[in-house]
């Protein structure tokens, strides 16, 4: 049996091109950078007493890895999926996997955007999905996982 951690752990997963923030249309996703959002988020976890464990990959096994690995010590999962919301059944199934809760944030409203965004195969494992609410996003996905897992 694996020892819980001290502190509950949230899984952050980013997506493909993600990596990019920042400097990637900044028109639709901004100019915060990835490393700026996961500090944020590190920042935001830590005041409810949560650590983080991020994770980029354009690669989506790696994603899926990632996501198995959190079922034995992550309370629950926060994932920009990027484009594989509209594509991964095998992401989604992963998440099924875990059995653990999961918030969806696109930092972009993805419904105003082109049709085929407009559906995720994440979203039907989330149990919220933020969208369009740019890096606050993140936050607003720590908070209800804290008020959530309290």
């Amino acid at each position: 049996m694996n020892p819980r951690p001290n502190r509950q752990r949230l899984l952050l997963v980013n997506g493909p091109n993600l990596n990019l923030l920042g400097t990637r249309q900044p028109e639709v996703y901004g100019a915060t950078t990835l490393a700026e959002i996961e500090s944020d988020v590190t920042a935001h976890a830590a005041q409810s007493g949560f650590e983080v464990r991020a994770v980029q990959s354009n690669h989506e096994g790696a994603l899926i890895d990632a996501i198995h690995a959190a079922r034995g010590d992550c309370a629950a999962v926060i994932i920009n999926p990027g484009a594989y919301s509209h594509t991964s059944v095998a992401i989604a199934d992963a998440l099924r996997s875990v059995d653990l809760p999961v918030v969806e944030v696109h930092l972009s409203n993805v419904h105003a955007r082109e049709e085929y965004r407009r559906h995720s195969f994440v979203s039907e494992v989330a149990a919220v999905v933020i969208a369009g609410a740019g890096p606050a996003g993140y936050e607003y996905a720590v908070r209800y996982l804290a008020a959530k897992l309290s």
